[in-house]
């Protein structure tokens, strides 16, 4: 396991699990989220329960200020980062053409050119000095044509799995995390109704997290957690198109 990672998203969700996990496993930690008090709060409790150093950076990844102060911590030489979680994310409730096109922006810079920019950076450091991994949280919407997100999504999974081929001569590892529904916050910040998702499809953050780990000691590019939603996943991408539109138009 490695030494040191940085998590962004970190004070919720799949982002506080991965912090909470990887600090049990003597990690230190770089956590990246908007609000500085609930950061100070994760980095004093992690501290407290596991006795591993943790960082704080405040910063907003939709823009290009916050990009830029997460990738140049990743460049920093003398506290390497040998992983990076990119997981800060959201939605929003309203399909593409009925939203905003500024708060559609706001979606694409923190999807796409947030982990882009951050992978840069990782890519360019860990070459340097003989490795690591990056774990980028995508979604089993990236297997099915769902609105803005869903090809949010799709592209990151697609440029994951080629970073994982092209730098393993460089003993870099690239994975896709593509979970289905997860109990956190993220349904309810985005104001989206769930109301109509069986209690089957449900997932705990701990146990993403747990599998997508595994996979990573693995090298496994990408990690699809659960048996039904690799069925899902699978079933996505080999279906009839007809038959994955209907399954698509469901909801997210």
């Amino acid at each position: 396991m490695t030494r040191r990672a940085l998590v962004t998203g970190a004070t919720s969700g799949i982002g506080n699990s991965f912090a909470r996990t990887l600090a049990a496993h003597g990690h230190d930690l770089v956590i990246v989220a908007r609000t500085t008090d609930r950061l100070e709060q994760v980095a004093a409790d992690l501290r407290a329960k596991h006795h591993v150093g943790v960082e704080v950076i405040t910063a907003d990844l939709s823009t290009s200020a916050g990009m830029d102060t997460v990738a140049t911590r990743l460049t920093d030489t003398s506290h390497p980062i040998e992983l990076l979680v990119n997981n800060a994310g959201s939605s929003m409730a309203g399909w593409f053409g009925t939203t905003d096109i500024a708060d559609e922006d706001s979606q694409l810079d923190l999807l796409v050119r947030a982990p882009m920019h951050l992978m840069d950076a990782a890519i360019k450091a860990m070459a340097g000095r003989g490795g690591g991994k990056i774990i980028n949280v995508a979604s089993v919407a990236a297997f099915t044509p769902r609105g803005a997100y869903s090809a949010h999504k799709a592209w990151l999974v697609n440029l994951s799995r080629w970073a994982d081929l092209h730098y393993d001569d460089v003993n870099i590892t690239v994975q896709a995390l593509c979970p289905g529904f997860v109990r956190t916050e993220f349904h309810q910040r985005g104001q989206m109704d769930i109301s109509g998702v069986p209690r089957w499809m449900w997932l705990k953050p701990d146990y993403v997290v747990k599998k997508s780990l595994q996979d990573l000691e693995k090298d496994k590019a990408l990690s699809v957690p659960s048996v039904r939603y690799k069925v899902l996943a699978t079933l996505a991408q080999y279906m009839p198109k007809p038959l994955v539109s209907r399954m698509a138009k469901r909801g997210r």
